[in-house]
């Protein structure tokens, strides 16, 4: 094992695959020479060549569309978009052409392509870098979303993206890229898409969340047991397919919840979540479910950053609330 960053076993996860399998190839701006804005496929160009790892024009739906057709002829593409709010050039290509591929020529054709992402603010990053848009890929049948939340699940449930039938939108939390690190094991390993990892175990509540909010939620779970709340932190990590059965054993057993994410709230996943939880275990709730998401506005700028992203207080608050019900 390594004791490696979420940025490092990202680029080791794409490491092994390159030598794993030859059809596997990666694409983006930057991503070779200079290894990526963030480094993420640092020294890969060098050990791969410019055959294997692509330096694109700044073109996001040329890259997308690219990497389907790849995927067509039996290659398994790795896109990297610079940043998640750069990805809307490539919705069209994403929606109409990646999602419906399988569908659309009844499994004749494979979809098998993942589109990297860094996501999230809480780096000082301009407004348009640090956007939380997850709910608008949540949305489209046939794309898989996935955001990992520390190193060893970022490498392994990159293998599984890479090794996935459909195409997969791998959503990489910039605020853990270098904040967070662990032993992570060496070699080829998958973490299976659409299992939520158990973060903590707790009777009092049930605390839900993914990518840069879960380290969040759970300083909130280890400050208010300390006085005596305990709280079941679930770590979504896929974010489509959803592990329901997880979330509602869980709610079943603590019959209060708390769902946490940066995106703003207004149809944000937290919604989806909640009518979930009342179809399935709605006479489990002892509380009404709460919601500490971002504000409806765009992310602010430097200043003003810290405010618009939920926090230890802001969630450590609302759990308070929802267990004094």
């Amino acid at each position: 094992m390594s004791q490696l960053t979420l940025v490092q076993a990202v680029c080791e996860g794409l490491r092994v695959a390159l030598e794993k399998d030859p059809n596997v190839l990666l694409l983006g701006e930057d991503i070779g020479k200079n290894g990526g804005v963030f480094r993420a496929t640092e020294g890969l160009w060098e050990q791969f060549g410019d055959h294997r790892v692509i330096d694109t024009p700044l073109a996001e739906a040329g890259i997308v569309g690219t990497s389907i057709g790849l995927a067509i002829r039996g290659f398994r593409p790795v896109a990297e978009i610079q940043f998640l709010s750069f990805i809307y050039p490539a919705f069209e290509q994403i929606v109409t052409h990646a999602a419906r591929l399988r569908t659309r020529t009844q499994g004749t054709f494979p979809a098998s392509l993942v589109i990297r992402a860094p996501y999230g603010g809480g780096i000082r990053a301009p407004e348009l870098h640090c956007d939380s848009t997850e709910n608008l890929f949540v949305h489209i049948p046939g794309l898989k979303v996935v955001v990992p939340s520390t190193p060893s699940d970022a490498k392994g449930l990159l293998l599984s993206a890479i090794n996935d039938p459909d195409p997969v939108l791998f959503l990489e939390p910039m605020k853990l890229y270098r904040s967070v690190k662990e032993e992570v094991p060496d070699g080829w390993y998958e973490v299976p898409l659409g299992k939520a990892r158990q973060v903590r175990e707790g009777d009092d509540l049930t605390l839900i969340a993914w990518g840069a909010m879960v380290p969040e939620a759970e300083e909130a779970a280890k400050k208010l047991e300390q006085q005596g709340i305990t709280c079941d932190l679930l770590d979504l990590r896929s974010l489509y397919p959803l592990d329901e059965e997880a979330i509602i054993q869980s709610v079943k057993k603590t019959g209060r919840v708390v769902i946490v994410h940066e995106a703003p709230k207004t149809a944000g996943l937290a919604a989806e979540l909640t009518a979930l939880i009342n179809e399935r275990a709605f006479l489990y709730l002892e509380a009404p479910i709460t919601r500490v998401t971002g504000y409806d506005a765009p992310v602010p700028m430097y200043a003003l950053e810290d405010h618009f992203r939920p926090d230890v207080d802001r969630i450590s608050e609302a759990i308070q609330q929802v267990v004094t019900f």
